[in-house]
């Protein structure tokens, strides 16, 4: 059997029905119950030091603007 014939044949039947599996696996784990906390956590990350800047001594972003931008 050639080398494309057998991995044309895999592909079109078990690795096929492999990827439909993940797939639904990756839907079923991020809508399962418990992943509302972790997702609302994740989604607000990006806010975390919106009201004070980082504390390694690094200038705040609206320090170095100028008045006209502010």
């Amino acid at each position: 059997m050639e080398t494309y014939t057998l991995l044309r044949s895999f592909a079109d039947s078990w690795y096929l029905l492999f990827m439909t599996a993940f797939f639904v696996g990756i839907i079923a784990w991020a809508w399962r119950p418990g992943s509302r906390k972790v997702q609302d956590e994740v989604a607000n990350s990006i806010f975390r030091n919106d009201d004070r800047p980082a504390g390694d001594g690094a200038q705040a972003p609206s320090d170095g603007l100028s008045q006209g931008a502010r």
